[in-house]
């Protein structure tokens, strides 16, 4: 028996306090609740040593916990996109980049189920960024927006079914710094990905990150008080998941797996038993369609999977999972994307990067937003690497190429060995048969979806999609962004007061 199991039976038996009786509906509620760049595995059941997440581990104890879920798109438009529809980021033209303006041609499962008469409503961020009324929409399209969850329980009409989407900011950047030490969490018990430097200042970043977790898991459970004061608790479907990965270098736009794999916790007492562990891949667009049959409705516009067979324990071919990306954040000169494709199944990733030519991170200098290699967001821990190019430790990875540099047309890593992806195997002639085996599936999936870049892997398509906002950020290296970012003294470990993080 597994620590991971352990820990889930003992969560599962002590689970909580149960809600009070209440008349069952014919409709289940749903409740969506939603972080904003939040990677696996960093959740107390999934064995952080760190980050604690009681409204998580209590959903994943009284239900589901996934432990292969990844959102379609490591960005948050397209992630968001693929969720509300169904339909995987290529398949949504417009919405699969960053910035874009939401397609408006397939039904939303908000829409379906508003026209079952469902109350729809949102709080904080839904979809986006980007621009919903360019096509039509009043609303953001995760539904009509409220100021909290009590004031759209306050308006729903008595006995109708809801669907609520709580989308929350954290763990976004920007990050108080020193937020998460100054909690009571230690930097020495951080567990650091291999593809950062090992520091304190880094590992003190990733407490911050830390923090912003545990506060959404808070005001998550908070949400969930109202459903048991309520009564109705056990007639809502619970999800509890990220749009993408954490904010920091290699992980968010980036088809590894601290960019597209998700912690996911799904609860509903009529079809889940308490303690199940899915370990089967599911992807974003598997969200919408389990919600539209939940619903008792059905619909034909939807290229996901619904999970209730699944969880069930019913076989479904679920051996791999299909991710991608276009542009995320304005920051090659031309507006230009970084299109990837990607499969990943239990033993590997294999990654397509169809115009290896341009930079993965973004240019070196600022084009229009966020800086330097601006697809990564602006940290101590990508200054830090962004001050060690050319700076090669022995024993050490290169961390600068990793985060930065362009990258070969294509890429294969064991993720059983290399959890954290360092070792590209594409152009080792022993892996031959399997990348050829990995790139046929990705081929074939890409032509059964209607992916553009199946037939014109150079599409210049969404390179030339609108990028909504218009503001233009001023460009500045890495020694002011260090100094910006640095931990200030008494919480740093250092020899004297002022020292950087170097």
């Amino acid at each position: 028996m597994t620590a991971f199991t352990i820990l889930l039976l003992l969560l599962t038996f002590f689970s909580g306090p149960k809600e009070k009786e209440a008349p069952k509906a014919s409709q289940p509620n749903i409740l969506f609740l939603i972080a904003d760049d939040w990677s696996y595995p960093h959740a107390g059941i999934y064995g952080d040593p760190v980050v604690r997440t009681p409204t998580f581990d209590r959903l994943a104890a009284e239900g589901a916990v996934f432990t292969n879920a990844y959102t379609a798109s490591p960005s948050c438009s397209p992630s968001r996109a693929a969720v509300l529809l169904g339909r995987y980021p290529h398949q949504n033209g417009d919405g699969g980049n960053l910035w874009s303006e939401f397609p408006n041609t397939h039904p939303t499962y908000v829409q379906l189920l508003e026209q079952a008469g469902y109350f729809t409503g949102s709080t904080r961020k839904g979809w986006g960024p980007g621009d919903f009324q360019a096509t039509g929409f009043t609303n953001n399209p995760a539904g009509k927006p409220y100021e909290d969850f009590k004031a759209f329980l306050d308006e729903r009409p008595k006995g109708s079914p809801f669907t609520f989407w709580f989308g929350s900011t954290d763990p976004h950047r920007e990050y108080d710094t020193n937020t998460g030490i100054q909690t009571g969490m230690k930097l020495e018990d951080v567990v650091v990905p291999g593809f950062f430097p090992d520091n304190d200042c880094v590992r003190n970043d990733i407490l911050d990150y830390y923090f912003e977790i545990e506060r959404f898991d808070r005001e998550s459970g908070q949400l969930i008080q109202m459903l048991e004061e309520m009564g109705e608790l056990d007639n809502t479907i619970i999800v509890m998941t990220s749009d993408n990965g954490m904010p920091f270098p290699r992980a968010k736009a980036n088809l590894y797996d601290y960019g597209t794999r998700m912690p996911l916790a799904i609860r509903w007492p009529e079809k889940i038993n308490p303690g199940t562990v899915i370990d089967d891949f599911v992807n974003f667009v598997d969200f919408a369609p389990s919600f539209v049959e939940a619903a008792g409705l059905t619909q034909n516009s939807m290229s996901g999977q619904s999970l209730w067979q699944l969880i069930a324990g019913k076989k479904q071919n679920r051996d791999q999972v299909y991710l991608e990306r276009e542009r995320h954040a304005n920051v090659r000169k031309g507006d230009l994307s970084y299109p990837m494709r990607a499969v990943r199944d239990h033993q590997y990733l294999y990654i397509r990067n169809m115009m290896p030519e341009r930079n993965p991170a973004g240019d070196p200098t600022v084009h229009q937003s966020v800086g330097q290699y601006g697809d990564v967001d602006n940290s101590i821990t990508k200054y830090l690497i962004m001050s060690m190019e050319g700076k090669t430790q022995a024993g050490k990875p290169d961390y600068f190429s990793l985060a930065f540099d362009k990258r070969p047309s294509e890429e294969l890593y064991d993720v059983v060995v290399d959890p954290y992806q360092l070792n590209n195997l594409a152009g080792d002639k022993t892996y031959a048969t399997v990348k050829e085996e990995m790139r046929k599936k990705l081929q074939s999936w890409m032509e059964e979806t209607g992916d553009l870049r199946a037939s014109e892997p150079r599409s210049l398509y969404w390179d030339e999609v609108r990028y909504t906002p218009t503001y233009q950020l001023k460009d500045f290296d890495y020694k002011q962004g260090i100094e910006n970012y640095q931990i200030k003294p008494p919480f740093g470990k250092f020899a004297k007061e002022g020292i950087p993080c170097l």
